[in-house]
């Protein structure tokens, strides 16, 4: 008997993605689930248009509670989570299909993604050995973590791995890829930070060319020519984003205020008015 699969779509403001996305999805999924967090572009028009999709809405906190909350909305018992900026290939839409035409093994699936930076794919460096586990039972498996990179944990340990390839289109621009950079540095200090976790220097000063050096040289990153010295670059930076980040929390002065420092003077300078004691009682 084959088994029945629900995508699910997390969106907002996909309007350049959702189209794409959705279509992929077509040939595998029995149900898709498009769950929105507040699209203001014309996504949801373009979801209605192509027809057949479930829509469900809420409010964006970070990624794996965002899921954890689209999860259990899904009608049946697969769940093939797709971010907007992801595609199914035709060749893995074929191994989906035909793992679930049999009884699967495993509970969840591993999937390797090939990411591209700027419409270029990435097939080295820390980047080409990028996989999310995508594919699973819904009634085993939950994300973990409070960051947008939050994984799934398959409560049974039953996890294995697909062989093709999912498509990201990571990012089209430097503005996409700094607010990217801005978001996830900024969350992830937000978590160490309400943690107690102390900032620790040689992080800061020796994990972004630790980072480089891995992913350009040991992971090869350098076979991706100008594009992969810039993504091998990004990704050291988002090291040092993360503890720079932190160091801002903990150990930053804030800027002064000249008008709060003014008027909070003003409100202790000494009354000119008698005090209670010297005053006269009324005429009677």
């Amino acid at each position: 008997m084959k088994h029945r699969l629900t995508a699910i779509v997390p969106c907002k403001n996909e309007r350049l993605h959702i189209r794409d996305c959705i279509e992929s999805l077509l040939p595998i999924a029995d149900e898709i689930l498009v769950a929105d967090s507040g699209s203001t572009d014309e996504t949801l028009d373009i979801v209605a248009q192509i027809g057949g999709c479930r829509v469900i809405q809420r409010e964006y906190i970070h990624s794996g509670n965002f899921k954890n909350w689209a999860i259990p909305q899904a009608s049946h018992q697969w769940v093939l989570i797709l971010d907007a900026d992801e595609r199914v290939t035709n060749e893995l839409a074929d191994e989906i299909s035909a793992l679930l035409e049999r009884d699967p093994q495993k509970d969840g699936y591993w999937v390797h993604r090939l990411n591209h930076f700027m419409g270029y794919p990435v097939r080295h460096g820390d980047w080409g050995a990028d996989r999310v586990l995508r594919l699973f039972r819904k009634d085993v498996s939950r994300y973990v973590g409070e960051t947008d990179h939050a994984e799934v944990v398959v409560s049974t340990g039953r996890v294995g791995s697909l062989n093709n390839r999912l498509l990201h289109f990571t990012t089209w621009s430097y503005d996409q890829t700094f607010t990217k950079l801005t978001r996830y540095s900024t969350w992830q200090a937000k978590q160490w930070n309400d943690s107690r976790k102390k900032l620790e220097i040689w992080r800061m000063v020796w994990g972004p060319p630790l980072r480089f050096l891995r992913s350009y040289v040991l992971r090869l990153g350098f076979l991706d020519g100008l594009v992969g010295f810039q993504v091998c670059f990004l990704t050291a930076m988002y090291v040092f984003l993360k503890q720079a980040r932190l160091w801002e929390l903990q150990r930053a002065i804030p800027q002064p205020d000249p008008i709060r420092t003014r008027m909070g003077a003003a409100t202790t300078e000494p009354s000119t008015d008698p005090h209670p004691s010297q005053l006269k009682s009324p005429a009677t």
